[in-house]
């Protein structure tokens, strides 16, 4: 490495001084027999180098890891080959089947309530929903998620997810004001809205509103509860080809523009996808100070 560059670095929005570098550059020497994430594991336990909700930044360590012998600085252990795991398409079976017509106020249907989704079956009848009624199907999330089913006393109404947000989005990312290296350490706390199904045969006026109302008076709290930590932001994206947003407008969502339809560039990968709209709602009056400040933490474990 270049003189200058063996001073610090930066990575994921964090500085790594020259005193650290050398202490990462000794932990890989001294323990050969580690695994990459292994030696990404101690080092983030040596730097106290946590995410959001407490866990170690692997991910993070392991991309300053690859940086850093691809420079010279280090040679890290080979890769070990690790077998894919194959997921079982999700069964359709009577239970998530069509159901009766409900219709009329949200008064007359209600009251209206979320209720978080957690344990096999539930997280199961939620999966198959979602994959039978939902235009993008079920995937399975990374990272941090919470899942809710919208219920009343007529049966469960549909089903909202919000997961981690995007990594990075031109018309977001300068409406907040944020650096990248701000973004970079700040981004989990923004969420995103990644779905929202009604299902087809509950024709109820201004529920779409009045679920996200709701879900955003508690998303804070059910977040904490959950990951150790409150948003402070929340997106969601919109495809103009199947809808309006009309629900988003309604609950003061405001709207950024268009999503340019690439994907974040990735080596030998590449892919489209049509332009989104792009919606944000902020939890809090200070979420640009917040989001754009070094002193954001969440649940750090000892």
């Amino acid at each position: 490495m270049h003189q200058a560059e063996t001073r610090s670095i930066f990575q994921s929005g964090r500085q790594i001084t020259r005193e650290e570098l050398d202490e990462i550059q000794d932990t890989v020497r001294l323990f050969p027999a580690l695994s990459r994430s292994e030696l990404a594991q101690t080092i983030c336990e040596h730097l106290g180098w946590f995410t959001a909700t407490g866990g170690y930044k692997t991910d993070a360590c392991l991309k300053m890891l690859i940086r850093l012998e691809g420079k010279g600085f280090l040679r890290l252990p080979a890769k070990r080959a690790i077998s894919p795991q194959r997921r079982a398409p999700i069964a359709l079976t009577p239970r998530t089947g069509p159901k009766a017509e409900i219709s009329g106020s949200v008064r007359e249907v209600g009251p209206v309530t979320l209720e978080i989704v957690h344990g096999r079956e539930t997280t199961a009848l939620w999966n198959e929903y979602v994959s039978r009624y939902h235009y993008l199907g079920y995937k399975r999330p990374f990272g941090c998620f919470l899942s809710y089913f919208i219920e009343s006393p007529h049966g469960i109404l549909g089903c909202l997810m919000f997961q981690g947000a995007a990594k990075a989005l031109k018309a977001r990312d300068e409406w907040i004001g944020w650096t990248k290296d701000q973004r970079l350490r700040n981004l989990p706390w923004v969420i995103n809205n990644s779905r929202f199904l009604v299902f087809p045969w509950v024709k109820v006026k201004n529920l779409g509103s009045h679920i996200l109302g709701k879900a955003l008076r508690r998303i804070r709290d059910d977040w904490l509860k959950r990951w150790g930590y409150s948003p402070l932001l929340v997106e969601s994206f919109v495809d103009p080809q199947r809808y309006e947003g009309c629900s988003y407008k309604a609950g003061n969502w405001e709207y950024l523009g268009m999503t340019t339809g690439e994907g974040l560039p990735r080596k030998g990968k590449h892919y489209t996808t049509t332009p989104k709209k792009i919606f944000v709602r902020p939890l809090v009056a200070d979420f640009r100070e917040r989001l754009c400040s070094e002193y954001l933490q969440g649940r750090v474990e000892q």
